[in-house]
């Protein structure tokens, strides 16, 4: 007579134990992680701006190293006006987007960008005595005039008795004429007497000099508020751009449109994934609790990639988290489908769970390489928002691979294998009568 064999509790205590311990990781850890998680402009509000790389001169060519290098000075233009995690992205061969989360001042924001930021020192008739090249990199600042107690900007020269010599030879001029002109992103053909008169005037500053100044402080005095004077100095520290920047369009999204984008994008998530959630405990019962489990371990662990990665959250990253989703719930429901194929066959509840896996391991991998793939080619022909969405998507199948495959069959495997499932096909969503009928 053949001994009975019992359920082997050991499974079902180590069952609970990893559920118990992932859920606790979940309920401590998630919160923290989702609002680590950097929101896209289209999430936040804010301002974005597309830009075409132009050369300054004719043998000037627009390379990848001449695009990088521009990137790095917007970015340390971007850092005077705080804005936290913009996104600066080369597109195509000559074109560099900008998106500012945040930013309000659209017209400071694109005179931050755009300006050359070519500083220059020039007398009354136009003619060149100190450029970028003489001042210490970095040595901008913002000050207040000791006299007026006005916001200044005080820059440095490399050569203090070079800025005597000049500023010895303007003195002598008669006044009018004893001027020392400042120009920000002088251009050939401007006119000392044209551009004051200018109310946009790319003279900052033209102050009279009366004595010979011995120093290498030079101080850069104008109708200047204290942000504007700091922003200056900012774009002089950041240094000239390599190319010029013609912007080609401009969008802006409000703060209450970015927030409302967020609400309804999180309350159609939340939505969707528990109706995913009520149909699998309905049609699959008990593998279906199972299923939720994993899918719950997935969104995790998709939100802990995303801020490990310190990826910027936009809508599309939304939608492919929840299409991630989408293609766990297909592998749950390929791989339960093939379990209840096999209970039907009349196979028991451990060869049933085994043949159903192996069988339904191929169709899984094929329909996630070719949504890979498919990402792929959204990656490499795509703009920055395609982009995003494609790098989304990866993470979202890779993810979901690993837990509706993984995850299931292992805690699966462990009610299997305690028996505790054995000759219960209901458990399964198998009626008895169901039962070898194929």
């Amino acid at each position: 007579m053949a001994k009975r064999k019992g359920v082997r509790k050991g499974f079902i205590a180590l069952f609970f134990v990893i559920v118990v311990a992932f859920g606790a990781l979940i309920a401590t850890n998630v919160m923290d992680n989702v609002e680590d998680i950097s929101l896209g402009l289209d999430l936040q509000g804010g301002f974005e701006v597309l830009y075409e790389a132009e050369s300054l001169s004719d043998g000037m060519e627009i390379n990848e190293e001449v695009l990088s290098d521009t990137v790095a000075s917007l970015i340390a233009r971007i850092d005077v006006l705080g804005v936290s995690e913009p996104v600066v992205s080369i597109e195509g061969d000559d074109r560099i987007r900008v998106q500012l989360p945040g930013v309000e001042d659209q017209n400071q924001a694109r005179e931050l960008l755009s300006t050359q930021a070519q500083l220059s020192i020039r007398d009354v008739d136009d003619e060149l005595y100190l450029d970028g090249g003489d001042l210490v990199e970095g040595g901008a600042r913002q000050s207040f005039d000791p006299n007026t107690n006005q916001p200044v900007v005080l820059v440095q020269v490399r050569d203090g008795s070079l800025f005597g010599e000049i500023t010895s030879e303007i003195r002598q001029r008669p006044i009018g004429e004893n001027l020392l002109a400042i120009w920000l992103d002088y251009e050939e053909g401007d006119t000392f007497s044209e551009e004051m008169m200018k109310e946009d005037s790319k003279i900052v500053s033209a102050p009279s000099v009366n004595e010979t100044i011995q120093s290498s402080d030079i101080m850069i005095s104008g109708s200047f508020t204290v942000e504007e004077a700091q922003n200056l100095a900012g774009i002089l520290n950041a240094g000239a751009l390599p190319v010029e920047l013609v912007e080609l369009s401009a969008n802006s999204v409000g703060a209450s449109l970015g927030e409302r984008s967020l609400e309804l994008a999180v309350n159609a998530g939340f939505i969707g994934i528990a109706l995913i959630f009520a149909y699998m405990l309905v049609y699959y019962r008990f593998l279906g609790a199972v299923a939720i489990i994993t899918l719950s371990m997935y969104i995790y662990v998709v939100l802990v990639v995303f801020n490990w990665m310190n990826a910027v959250l936009t809508l599309p990253g939304i939608a492919a988290l929840i299409l991630g989703v989408g293609m766990a719930v297909d592998a749950n429901i390929i791989t339960f489908e093939r379990i209840k194929d096999e209970v039907r066959s009349g196979k028991s509840t451990m060869s049933a769970f085994r043949a159903g896996s192996r069988r339904s391991l191929s169709t899984i991998l094929d329909a996630n390489i070719t949504t890979i793939l498919a990402a792929g080619v959204l990656f490499y022909f795509g703009t920055s928002a395609v982009q995003g969405f494609a790098v989304m998507l990866i993470v979202s199948i890779l993810t979901s691979f690993l837990t509706a495959v993984f995850a299931s069959r292992l805690l699966l495997g462990l009610w299997v294998n305690s028996r505790a499932l054995n000759k219960k096909p209901r458990l399964f969503g198998v009626k008895e009568r169901e039962i070898n009928e194929l």
